[in-house]
């Protein structure tokens, strides 16, 4: 088990480029809560047959992550708990200047929203990265944004405001 900081920003993806996921394959990300308590939750995620449970604590930016592996078997008997508050997407991971973008594209009571995180060794290299322009909207502080969000609440009401560029 480890625990790490980490900090990263969150855009909502306006449009694909064309032929931007051509040439590479998604992995399949089921992720579900067990517990969210203000900004501390408990999840369990399972990223193409990667299983592990995560610990978060804080919001925006800057968060704190527990992690622990475990076995796809101690997945399957935890999934019943996150019934109701759940994400399911797939997820592309896309170099951009030295950066790694991870484009999730979710599916669906979350279609058609997709979102690109982008993680940093430091706040400083945070505030100096330019997006991509095929993500506009930033979410990073946005509640409603969060994954912990969307598996309780589904999608944001101000997804209205980006959604006509789909």
């Amino acid at each position: 088990m480890r625990a790490e900081w980490e900090i990263e920003r969150k855009f909502v993806v306006t449009f694909l480029p064309e032929g931007l996921l051509d040439t590479r394959q998604p992995v399949k990300v089921r992720q579900g809560y067990i517990s969210s308590d203000g900004e501390r939750q408990v999840r369990i995620l399972d990223e193409g047959g990667n299983y592990t449970m995560i610990i978060s604590q804080g919001f925006g930016h800057k968060r704190q992550d527990t992690r622990m592996a475990i076995s796809a078997e101690q997945f399957e008997q935890l999934w019943p708990l996150t019934q109701h508050m759940r994400v399911e997407k797939q997820r592309y991971r896309i170099g951009f200047f030295g950066h790694s973008l991870i484009l999730d594209v979710f599916a669906g009571h979350l279609e058609p929203l997709m979102l690109v995180e982008v993680e940093f060794d430091s706040e400083m290299n945070s505030r100096q990265f330019l997006p991509p322009d095929f993500a506009e909207f930033e979410v990073t502080h946005r509640r409603e944004y969060q994954n912990v969000h969307l598996a309780k609440f589904g999608l944001p009401d101000t997804l209205a405001m980006v959604s006509c560029q789909y």
